[in-house]
């Protein structure tokens, strides 16, 4: 399994994040601190506030706070979030692919199976496992 770039970008900023969760970080930071395009993390952000992990703020101490404690947000949820609309092969895309064996296939149920106890087992940590110390995060 290959997680996109989206969702790895996604996860060391909430990982930055969750070392300091009542800070406020601003997307520029966080590009120049990981060496990161400003555009795409944006985008990542966006997807983030949408799903309710963080929250944005306006303003001269704006940027991007976590919405919920670091314990209570599950590595499982921000993937799911983040790999949101990413088949994990051609055949669980929205068209489907072009398939040759739909209606045959032993396969399909099982990677679904797969993708799920994935999705577990993430859930089984949360943020608050996986954030950087706070001397690397200085």
């Amino acid at each position: 399994m290959n997680l996109t770039s989206f969702t790895d970008y996604g996860l060391r900023m909430l990982m930055r994040m969750s070392s300091a969760p009542g800070r406020a970080f601003s997307t520029a930071d966080l590009a120049e601190e990981f060496g990161l395009s400003r555009n795409h993390l944006t985008k990542i952000m966006q997807r983030l506030a949408q799903g309710g992990i963080v929250e944005t703020r306006r303003g001269v101490n704006g940027g991007a706070v976590l919405h919920r404690d670091p314990a209570e947000i599950r590595l499982g949820e921000v993937v799911r979030l983040l790999e949101q609309g990413q088949a994990l092969v051609e055949c669980f895309g929205p068209e489907g692919g072009e398939c040759t064996i739909e209606g045959c296939c032993r396969l399909k149920s099982r990677l679904r199976q797969a993708e799920s106890r994935f999705i577990d087992d993430l859930n089984r940590s949360t943020l608050a496992d996986i954030a950087l110390p706070r001397q690397a995060a200085a």
